[in-house]
């Protein structure tokens, strides 16, 4: 029950603002055949960022492949490090208070995700 309202909450006051950002990010990539697999993770980020009350990140069995620590150092050194220092500073920002510490949670739990999303889901 905690989840459904949590979501409800994330959703409302910025969940759908972070599902824009990473959709347009997505789309943006998109643009060119280099850029779809990030384009791909950017869009995976957005739905995780949806409704992350509930969810775990669960790491795939080849995480450690060669390519998916080649994508993402490329992903750490073009768009990683800034959204993943925003999901920080929001969680920093949100636990000062006790009514946001749940809020900043969620936000450290997607940090991972938005640093390496290469062979990692929210589920």
């Amino acid at each position: 029950m905690f989840g459904l309202i949590g979501n409800i909450l994330w959703f409302l006051f910025g969940g759908l603002w972070s599902f824009i950002g990473y959709t347009w990010g997505a789309l943006i990539m998109c643009l060119t055949i280099v850029g779809i697999p990030f384009g791909i993770q950017s869009w995976k980020i957005g739905v995780a960022s949806l409704a992350p009350f509930g969810k775990e990140i669960k790491v795939h069995e080849k995480t450690d492949s060669t390519l998916n620590v080649v994508m993402n150092v490329l992903w750490i050194l073009l768009a990683g490090w800034p959204i993943a220092l925003a999901h920080l500073s929001l969680a920093i920002t949100m636990g000062i208070t006790i009514v946001g510490i749940p809020f900043a949670v969620q936000h450290i739990k997607l940090l991972p995700l938005s640093l390496a999303p290469f062979g990692r889901t929210l589920e």
